[in-house]
């Protein structure tokens, strides 16, 4: 993989114009009023991921015929006076995902067979009147912070073509960003959501484990890992997460349901808001990147001057990383166990899933039992009650350490290098999978380059409502949505 690239763009960090690709809400608001169609609504879609291929490759699987086929369906319903959340509206899924008919590569090499049904998110997805036009691009089995690989070339970031849009979910987050869809569902085991959405300008909502299944593998990658939206408004990604919502009757993690959307509606109220700049302890010592911590510090104050009360806070989040590394080793391996090809898998997954075997068994269960103690700790933090809890209602932190690293960054490095070099540019997200409580990333601003940043909210278990609800303020006082990257491949 090369990392130059002749069709390098750097998007505008001024107000653009008017955005002529309606978002989900509106979507879905056009379509029950008769001013659009699906069909039209999904033939502009594809035509659009059609034109950015050369230059995104957001894309590794496109359903052009069904999409199409469905649309019209949606199109009949419509007319009938049928009505649904999401009734003609497109959107994506990440390559992890299963679809009906369709291979479930996750980022790798190889013929693989196609999936026999779909996921569970994807069914609720379906019932909600919602057309899957494809499925996104993610690294291979989802491990780090760029989407590149053997398989399938190299996702691009729509702000600027020479730097990755993130990972693992970043086909997603670059369809998203590029207007190519309104939303996607991505998947989130170490930051996966919150690390591409900081990184293209986007929302991104990992939820509480369990909040949408991610069956047939109800305990992804040893229960870090959860499916959640990414859309350029806090609206827009509360109501794919409402529609996505809900367990399988296998789901071992079934949280009480939640009303997104009627959060994204309301006053979060005054909160007492934790801000941690500096990430937990890590075999790295850089220090985050000076345009992060300003950036993040810039968002703290427009807290602070909406009536929350902010002050620096210091987590106590222990030795967490001997409770996560196990833990996601171990899912790797169980996967690429699976793989019928393994001599395609990249060297550093093979790494992985040896070192995931030697971890398996009691070390991981022994990792997953301190979850309980983990969680006692680090809800202090949340807690007024406990001895010495300082009682926030939200943590704030930078999501990424570092702005998007240029493409290719990361070619020819060992496992153990590009796993120094993910926990340097990536060290805030991994600790709420560990302890499987919800987080939202808001975009934070620009680079002095035009590169994207993103901040973290996050908060104890179910608090979902209060973090979409404080984004919801927000942005409603940032107005990120009016920043758009250039069109890829014209309009």
């Amino acid at each position: 993989m090369s990392s130059a690239d002749p069709t390098e763009r750097t998007g505008p960090v001024g107000p653009a114009e008017p955005d002529v690709r309606p978002g989900l809400t509106d979507s879905a608001r056009d379509l029950a009023e008769g001013g659009t169609t699906s069909t039209m609504l999904v033939a502009a879609a594809l035509a659009r991921i059609e034109a950015s291929r050369h230059t995104l490759n957001a894309f590794r699987q496109v359903r052009a015929e069904a999409a199409l086929a469905e649309a019209a369906d949606a199109d009949r319903r419509l007319e009938a006076g049928e009505r649904l959340p999401l009734l003609g509206v497109r959107v994506a899924v990440k390559d992890d995902t299963d679809v009906e008919g369709m291979p479930t590569y996750f980022g790798c090499d190889g013929v693989l067979p196609p999936a026999g049904s779909d996921s569970e998110a994807v069914r609720r997805l379906r019932a909600a009147g919602a057309v899957v036009v494809g499925k996104t691009n993610s690294c291979e089995l989802g491990q780090w912070a760029f989407t590149e690989g053997p398989a399938f070339g190299v996702t691009r970031n729509p702000w600027s073509t020479a730097h990755t849009p993130g990972g693992s979910s970043g086909g997603s987050a670059a369809a998203v960003a590029a207007g190519l869809v309104p939303a996607a569902l991505g998947s989130d085991g170490a930051g996966s959501i919150r690390i591409p959405a900081a990184w293209t300008h986007l929302v991104g909502i990992k939820p509480q484990r369990g909040r949408i299944s991610v069956h047939p593998r109800s305990d992804a990658f040893q229960g870090l890992t959860v499916n959640g939206p990414l859309a350029r408004t806090v609206a827009d990604a509360a109501l794919l997460l409402d529609a996505a919502a809900g367990p399988h009757p296998r789901d071992p993690h079934r949280p009480p349901a939640v009303d997104a959307s009627a959060a994204a509606r309301r006053d979060p109220g005054r909160l007492r808001i934790g801000l941690a700049l500096q990430p937990p302890l890590t075999l790295t010592r850089n220090t985050p990147h000076p345009e992060v911590l300003r950036a993040v510090a810039a968002l703290a104050e427009v807290l602070a001057r909406l009536g929350h009360h902010v002050e620096e806070a210091r987590p106590r989040y222990g030795l967490i990383g001997l409770s996560f590394v196990p833990r996601a080793t171990a899912g790797i391996a169980e996967l690429a166990a699976l793989h019928p090809e393994p001599g395609l898998l990249d060297p550093r997954t093979r790494s992985a899933l040896r070192t995931g075997t030697r971890l398996g068994g009691r070390v991981v269960r022994a990792a997953r039992a301190r979850e309980v103690r983990q969680h006692a700790r680090i809800g202090a933090f949340f807690d007024a009650r406990a001895r010495g809890g300082p009682g926030y209602d939200v943590l704030l932190t930078p999501t990424t350490a570092a702005p998007p690293p240029r493409i290719g960054a990361f070619d020819r490095l060992s496992a153990w290098r590009t796993d120094l070099a993910m926990t340097s540019a990536c060290p805030y997200a991994w600790p709420w999978n560990v302890l499987g409580w919800p987080g939202v990333n808001v975009p934070a601003g620009f680079t002095r380059d035009g590169l994207p940043l993103g901040a973290q909210l996050l908060g104890p278990s179910r608090s979902e409502a209060r973090l979409i609800s404080l984004a919801a303020q927000l942005e409603d006082d940032r107005r990120w949505y009016e920043h758009r990257p250039p069109a890829p491949g014209g309009r």
